[in-house]
């Protein structure tokens, strides 16, 4: 079976990396030039998220890159600490660079995945024998299946599902990310009401309240200007981090997708592109989760997409649904509307309890799902040298 998957971030590789250990022949095409290195850490928790990636034989490379967790120190204009959220809870069990982790989820598939980089799909034509693919370069092909896993802004559910108003939900809030000079390593944030700027590390990230924006995701310099405008005045280091920002900056809507199907015809959605929540909806565990259900419903029906697209939705949707629901609150948490709710953020999470009752709601969410034995690969198949 030949799968084309759309999008080369974390579920894109780990879908392809399960399709090739079980058989099938996948493709991913990724509009960058390039695999995307750098990126915010992300972190993994419970047994859920660390078997899987044992399961996957890349747990031993992530630990060798681990960051170790970087606590998180809310501080006042004069860089006092406030509230601090300690690493090993803000970490999970395992914490890295998302540039790390896709570099090294694509190299776990690499022997039986082909990879078209700076292209996009373009249009696609469904029929009884499989999907015709017309690529932005001109470039056709067919497949036997098609899956986006290209993200909250998925093209692959724009062109199958409909337009993207109809899915994505705005939730109040904007954030951004760019690099700037080597820091501090732990993560230190600064609040003033509906606004909230932080840097640790080699990054600084930028949290506000804001009704939608209507601007262009393609153009950074109007998403600069965006920024400069809405933290202008604020005190700390907001005025310093906001002359770093480059060509690496990052700028989107805290948002959720609530899309009712993840599949039609021979088309399926995964990861963000399924049930994504900007930061805060343990997007990245969900991402592999929802990638090996995928790959082992599909081996199990022995590539039968039309026994093993309902399989997938009825096996990962509550799971996937409720994980996300952690990304509802992450705006209001970064960044209160008010002085007095800052001060109450920061009142109940110096507190033990209110810190264990937090994180036991993640971990739950994280681990509410348990895995099918791994099926057997589909007669015939071999492995290939990818590209």
């Amino acid at each position: 079976m030949d799968v084309l998957i759309s999008g080369a971030s974390i579920a894109g590789p780990a879908l392809a990396y399960w399709l090739g250990r079980f058989g099938m022949r996948p493709t991913i095409v990724e509009i960058a030039p390039a695999l995307r290195t750098g990126g915010n850490a992300v972190d993994f928790r419970g047994p859920l998220h660390m078997g899987l990636l044992e399961r996957m034989g890349v747990l031993g490379e992530l630990r060798a890159v681990q960051t170790g967790g970087t606590a998180m120190r809310f501080v006042d204009a004069t860089g006092a600490t406030l509230m601090e959220w300690p690493a090993g809870l803000a970490g999970g069990d395992l914490e890295v660079h998302r540039g790390d982790l896709a570099r090294i989820l694509c190299a776990a598939g690499a022997d039986h995945t082909d990879y078209l980089f700076g292209d996009s799909i373009a249009a696609l034509a469904e029929h009884p024998g499989g999907v015709d693919v017309t690529f932005a370069s001109g470039l056709e092909r067919t497949f036997d299946l098609v899956v986006g896993a290209d993200g909250v802004h998925s093209r692959v559910r724009r062109l199958v599902f409909g337009p993207e108003e109809r899915f994505v939900r705005h939730l109040g809030y904007y954030v951004a990310g760019w690099t700037v000079p080597a820091t501090e390593p732990d993560l230190r944030l600064y609040n003033e009401p509906g606004r909230m700027i932080s840097v640790g590390g080699d990054g600084a990230f930028a949290a506000f309240a804001s009704p939608r924006i209507d601007y262009d995701r393609h153009d950074l310099a109007e998403q600069r200007g965006v920024l400069r405008d809405t933290y202008e005045g604020m005190g700390w280091r907001a005025a310093e981090l906001l002359a770093e920002m480059g060509d690496d900056l990052y700028f989107d809507q805290i948002c959720r997708v609530d899309a009712p199907e993840w599949t039609r015809g021979r088309v399926a959605l995964v990861g963000d592109a399924a049930s994504g929540a900007t930061i805060g909806g343990q997007g990245n565990g969900t991402a592999l989760v929802c990638a090996y259900v995928l790959a082992a419903e599909l081996a199990t029906a022995g590539g039968d997409h039309r026994a093993a697209f309902p399989a997938y939705e009825k096996r990962i949707g509550r799971f996937a649904r409720g994980t996300q629901k952690g990304g509802d609150t992450t705006g209001r948490f970064l960044a209160p509307r008010t002085a007095r709710g800052i001060r109450l953020r920061n009142y109940l999470n110096n507190r033990k309890w209110f810190l264990d009752l937090t994180f036991a709601i993640a971990k739950e969410r994280a681990t509410n799902l348990e895995l099918t034995a791994e099926p057997r690969p589909l007669p015939g198949s071999g492995r290939r040298s990818g590209r």
